[in-house]
Parts: C-alpha cells; sequence; structure tokens
C-alpha cells in the first residue's frame, strides 16, 4: 500500500448511557482500559503511520491512564473534541496535514475488541475502491419499527441491510471536504461520503468487533477474549 494509513480515535464522549462516571474509554476490560485495546492493536501494527487519540478539552483520566503509551512515538494526543463525533473527526483532520490520497481509518474509542485480522481486511479491500469503505455486519435480526409509544408499527425488511463498525477508512481529503460539507450531523463518516453521492464498500466485520454502549458489552467482550485465550 503506497499511501499513509493514519487512525483517528475520536474519545470526547463521556458514555452517558453505561450510567458510570467514568467514561467509557477509561472502564476497565481484561486488566487494561478499554481504549488500550485498539491504541495497541494500532500503534504496534506496522503498516499504520501515526495514530491520533481526540480527546475532550476536559478530559483529566487520559493523564491518568496513559500507561505505557504516554511516550509512543506513533501516537499524537490532541485536544480536539467537539459537540459530536463529526465534530471532532472533522476538528482533528483540520488541525493535522496529511497527503490527500493518504488514507484515515476512523476508529471507536469504545470498540476494543478489533483485530489484527478484522484491519487487515479492511485495509486489504479497501486499498483499491475508488471512494473508501468500512467494516460492517449483515443484520441477522428481525428488525421493527416502533410508533413512537412503544409499540410495533412494522416491520422492517432485513435484505440488504448492514450494521455498521469500524474503523471506516476514506482518503484524507475525501473524508475533510465530506465532513466540511455536511449540512446535518451524520452518526458516522460513512454517511457524511454518502451524502456527496459516493458509495463506500461494506467489508464484512465480525461480532467480536462490538461497540461498548452499556454496562453488559463489557462482560460479553471479556467472556470472548477470555474464551480465546
Amino acid at each position: 500500500m503506497s499511501q499513509g494509513l493514519h487512525v483517528i480515535i475520536p474519545a470526547a464522549g463521556t458514555g452517558s448511557r453505561m450510567g458510570s462516571q467514568t467514561a467509557k474509554q477509561y472502564l476497565p476490560l481484561a486488566g487494561k482500559p478499554v481504549l488500550h485495546h485498539s491504541l495497541a492493536l494500532f500503534c504496534h501494527h506496522p503498516q499504520i503511520s501515526h495514530v491520533y487519540l481526540a480527546l475532550s478539552p476536559e478530559d483529566q483520566s487520559w493523564a491518568e491512564c496513559a500507561g505505557e503509551f504516554a511516550h509512543q512515538p506513533k501516537l499524537t494526543i490532541l485536544r480536539s473534541g467537539g459537540e459530536s463525533r463529526a465534530q471532532t473527526v472533522l476538528n482533528t483532520l483540520q488541525q493535522i496535514s496529511l497527503p490527500s490520497n493518504d488514507w484515515v481509518l476512523v476508529h471507536d474509542a469504545a470498540r476494543p475488541g478489533l483485530t489484527a485480522t478484522l484491519l487487515e481486511r479492511l485495509m486489504t479491500q479497501v486499498q483499491h475502491h475508488a471512494v473508501g469503505g468500512l467494516l460492517a455486519l449483515p443484520v441477522a435480526d428481525t428488525i421493527k419499527r416502533d410508533d413512537g409509544q412503544g409499540q410495533v408499527a412494522s416491520t422492517e425488511q432485513r435484505a440488504g441491510l448492514w450494521a455498521a463498525q469500524t474503523p471506516q477508512m476514506f482518503p484524507y481529503q475525501l473524508l475533510l471536504r465530506a465532513l466540511q460539507q455536511a449540512d446535518f450531523v451524520p452518526t458516522d463518516e460513512s454517511q457524511a461520503v454518502e451524502a456527496l453521492g459516493l458509495s463506500p464498500l461494506l467489508v464484512e466485520g465480525a461480532p467480536r468487533n462490538l461497540k461498548i454502549t452499556y454496562t453488559h458489552d463489557l462482560a460479553i467482550l471479556a467472556a470472548i477474549m477470555q474464551a480465546e485465550g
């Protein structure tokens, strides 16, 4: 892969749905903070050029738990957190200067189950795609739409539906333009790129790459890690 590969981890969220005083990226998982699992994978991967950790300006937890990453040469800490994930990523893209066609991989701070196999699958399949792409899983469950009052309004066809994961991988200049031009608040980078009329590539992820949203998600992933040894 001739272009550089750079990672942005937006970690400015508070994780309010966890019901914890501690932001979910700093909660313990298998003996280390959630965030450390992804940082270790990216910082030690030979194809990754650099990692940018985007924190809230008010974050005081990183200094307390930086540990082995306090002096990691491939890691830069930026206080670029915004009001939304999209704003955090945009702020970060605007603070760093990269060649226009270098790849940027955006990965959730609270998605510690990413493996080297999944990362390499994404990079291998997306590197020759004109737009970029993302890890995702085909939807297996029957999907219900509610009526706003907690009752079923309809059953949605799940054929062709995918649940987006991360990393999401796009050329630097394309992603910057997509987020700058978005006249709405995209929930992920792919949505901003799609708004330009482009079609990112879907690369099959894995259930292990779940996003920590609720307390039981930590227990599920800890059990998976323990089972894998």
